[in-house]
């Protein structure tokens, strides 16, 4: 069962796995037709993107996830351009941790590389790219410690409910300055691409449980 919006990708992996040996059952373009997919033909593995319609940001993983949940034994190979580390860690903690994989698209540097992985991870075996491990330990340390003495500053006074002009003035220094601190602080905090208030009431959360 296969996952991804882009056509010339998804033809190509159904014509590679087909020159293989394996048999794609079905190829769908976003989150919904994989769910409904994989409870008509109950494949053997799933390989699936992470960004997908109708949003294109996590859709693809987070069915995967609901997938593993609904039936844990069922074979996960996440394909992607990027590491989601928030649902990564989900699938990769789903059923009994057997079964899943997380590559990264541009790392697969050959074809038997990752058939090979395909075969693993559908024998009931777990294949992690690198960099998903280096990221996803990065992710379960203290979120705050990337930051600044400064930006633990700034986002101190936030959390009282300061606004930016407040906060220049406590600091003495420039509203713009103050502007590039939240940038970054949002930045490492790794939060989602929302709008600029929802993410400053993350990372106050973020803060508040440090």
């Amino acid at each position: 069962m296969l996952a991804e919006d882009s056509v010339l990708l998804r033809e190509g992996l159904v014509g590679l796995l087909d020159r293989c040996g394996h048999e794609v059952v079905s190829a769908v373009a976003d989150a919904p037709a994989l769910i409904a997919a994989v409870e008509e033909h109950v494949p053997d593995i799933v390989v699936t993107d992470v960004r997908m319609p109708p949003g294109y940001q996590d859709e693809g993983l987070h069915a995967a996830v609901r997938l593993r949940e609904k039936l844990p034994a069922l074979p996960v190979l996440v394909l992607s351009q990027y590491v989601q580390r928030t649902y990564a860690a989900e699938l990769l903690d789903s059923g009994d941790g057997t079964g899943v994989g997380y590559l990264l698209k541009d790392r697969v540097g050959q074809v038997e590389e990752f058939v090979h992985a395909l075969r693993k991870v559908a024998d009931g075996g777990t294949v992690v790219d690198p960099e998903v491990v280096r990221q996803l330990l990065r992710r379960r340390r203290d979120p705050l410690e990337q930051l600044t003495p400064r930006e633990r500053e700034v986002l101190a006074l936030i959390a009282e409910g300061r606004s930016n002009g407040a906060i220049a003035k406590e600091l003495v220094v420039s509203e713009a300055a103050i502007g590039k601190h939240i940038g970054n602080i949002l930045t490492k905090l790794d939060l989602p691409p929302t709008d600029t208030t929802h993410r400053r009431v993350l990372a106050v959360l973020t803060y508040l449980r440090a």
